[in-house]
């Protein structure tokens, strides 16, 4: 029974060198600070308003105010490197 030819082997493949990844800048030291004081203001107002310590008596618009900051913290969480 003849015998088939088999594929000739080359000694290197032609492959594309894959692409560098980026690398990422770190974050400021102060971006950490912010992350934790948005969100600690926050909570700290809305305790402060349900404590009826801030002027205006216990009001929505402090709650949402509170809201906005701890979202606004946690938006900035996902953001630092």
């Amino acid at each position: 029974m003849p015998k088939s030819r088999q594929r000739q082997k080359k000694g290197s493949r032609p492959y594309a060198t894959p692409p560098q990844k980026k690398r990422r800048r770190e974050s400021p030291r102060w971006y950490g600070l912010l992350v934790l004081g948005l969100i600690g203001i926050g909570i700290a107002l809305i305790v402060l308003n349900y404590m009826d310590v801030i002027p205006g008596g216990t009001a929505q618009v402090w709650l949402w105010a509170g809201l906005g900051l701890i979202a606004g913290g946690f938006a900035a969480a996902t953001q630092w490197h």
